[in-house]
């Protein structure tokens, strides 16, 4: 260990370094995932990191690529690669006979900001115009991955993800020719190859046939709902919301009028009674209602579709999950069968890949796609385009196909299993699921406060979403909970749900 010490003696001036040999090294890099890929990239962000920051100062010596190999239990060759390609970049310089060490200017570090005091941050936030913080959110653990019953919504299952397909996509959208197409600017345009893509492949599939100038890209389907809602909502502007519904949607249109309405829903999804005749805007998710995972009945959809006409509504049909698993044949959303121009349709492609990616898209009569186009531009000009191309790659090269259709088989195994363990699990409980989603809507007897059980069982490893955030008044649902089962193992199901039983049993 002691071989380290000598390494640690700035030749700048023959100033000494004040790191402590073997443990600095070792507190380096000791985020390092070994069982993770592309160790050599981690390797050279760690250093790039340190000498950015400045606690690898300049003229420090590297250890040997044997000694750093050996402290970090990986490969000499890796760290011999890492090493020459930060000389290359000139972070490093190779000195004869001598080694490696740190190049390039001394960083000059600012003091740390103190933080900020009540007075400090009240200041700030008597100047917002509203606050966003405050609004009631979904809230998941960000490392949900750690636990290992996650029974969330929305998150991906990272042994589903087509790593090599996407890969192969990637690489052929960092071509030179490929490259031309997607580091221009569009202004407000998108990337005709993805365009194409959707009109081909994801929207037919869905029933929905549309023109080039039908179509924008998003940052994900949330981005498309704000986008929507700042082109068509006015303070005096009347809006249904689905009551349950997604938070985040309620809480757009809450920004932007006072005037947001809650809508029934039953078993069917979106009830259109008179509070809904009485919108100029009304959000609904045919496919899956949002938390309730109701599918709506055929005769549902053109009832609301013929109301929609009769008193001018506009419809926003958030298509958030689409039909990933293929139980029944799929019933046609809104857009399909609508003839009247009355629906803007939201989709995305997060459910089915991954939600980091955020591609999300709007189908809407071109003339709203034009001012959608306008306002996007303002924001933020268009999605990225390598993203958009890889994305168009992937659909193209057939990828999109067979991966749900992988999907949908290893979903469907999962589903089914709930359906015999639930019952067993949680005999004191009801719950629903309308065919193709991929989540459960869990009733519980009614006292239950499922926030609290939420907090029991993430104790326990297992990872619930409470009911309370969905309804405009959270003492409706907060009873229930909804249960995602896109995001776990399927091996890891059985002994999950039995453990939620448990902590249920313990505090129902």
């Amino acid at each position: 260990m002691g071989k380290f010490a000598p390494l640690l003696r700035s030749e700048a001036a023959g100033e000494a370094v004040p790191l402590n040999d073997f443990l600095f090294w070792g507190s380096l890099f000791q985020g390092l995932d070994r069982r993770g890929s592309f160790l050599q990239l981690q390797i050279r962000q760690m250093i790039v990191t340190a000498i950015e920051d400045g606690r690898l100062p300049l003229g420090v010596r590297m250890p040997s690529s044997r000694d750093l190999a050996a402290l970090l239990k990986v490969s000499r060759n890796t760290i011999v690669i890492a090493y020459e390609q930060l000389v290359d970049q000139t972070f490093l310089v190779s000195r004869e006979r001598s080694g490696y060490f740190v190049a390039g200017l001394p960083k000059q570090i600012g003091e740390a900001r103190q933080p900020a005091t009540e007075v400090y941050s009240r200041r700030w936030t008597e100047r917002f115009a509203l606050q966003p913080s405050a609004f009631r959110n979904i809230v998941k653990p960000l490392d949900w991955q750690t636990y290992p019953y996650p029974f969330i919504f929305g998150q991906f299952d990272p042994s589903l993800f087509p790593t090599n397909d996407w890969r192969e996509s990637a690489r052929a959208a960092l071509s030179v020719p490929e490259i031309n197409n997607w580091a221009r600017d569009m202004i407000d345009g998108d990337d005709p190859a993805l365009i194409e893509q959707l009109q081909r492949q994801v929207l037919p599939r869905r029933g929905i046939r549309a023109r080039p100038d039908e179509i924008m890209i998003t940052i994900g389907a949330q981005h498309a709902l704000y986008l929507i809602a700042k082109l068509f909502v006015r303070p005096s502007t009347e809006v249904g919301m689905e009551d349950p519904g997604y938070p985040d949607a309620r809480n757009i249109f809450g920004m932007m009028t006072s005037h947001v309405t809650p809508l029934r829903v039953d078993g069917e999804g979106l009830v259109p009674d008179d509070a809904f005749a009485r919108c100029a805007l009304a959000y609904v998710t045919a496919s899956h209602q949002c938390p309730t995972a109701a599918a709506m009945s055929r005769e549902r959809r053109e009832e609301i579709l013929k109301v929609a006409k009769e008193r001018d509504i506009v419809l926003i049909e958030d298509d958030y999950e689409s039909e990933l698993i293929p139980e029944v044949s799929a019933l046609p959303p809104l857009m399909s069968l609508d003839r009247n121009q009355s629906v803007l349709y939201v989709g995305s492609l997060s459910k089915a890949l991954a939600p980091g990616l955020r591609l999300g898209y709007v189908v809407a009569p071109a003339p709203v796609i034009r001012e959608l186009r306008a306002l996007r531009r303002l924001m933020l000009r268009h999605p990225p385009l390598n993203n958009q191309r890889v994305a168009a790659l992937f659909i193209g090269l057939g990828h999109y196909r067979s991966h749900l259709q992988q999907v949908g088989r290893v979903l469907l195994e999962r589903a089914r299993l709930l359906d015999e363990l639930l019952p067993q699990a949680l005999p004191t409980c009801r719950w629903s699921r309308g065919p193709g989603s991929t989540s459960y809507w869990i009733t519980c007897p009614e006292g239950t406060d499922t926030t609290k059980l939420a907090e029991a069982a993430r104790a326990e490893g297992v990872v619930i979403e409470p009911g309370d955030v969905f309804a405009m008044n959270p003492e409706a649902t907060r009873h229930c909970f909804r249960l995602g089962f896109s995001s776990i193992r399927t091996d890891r199901i059985a002994a999950g749900i039995a453990k939620l039983g448990e902590v249920l049993a313990r505090n129902g």
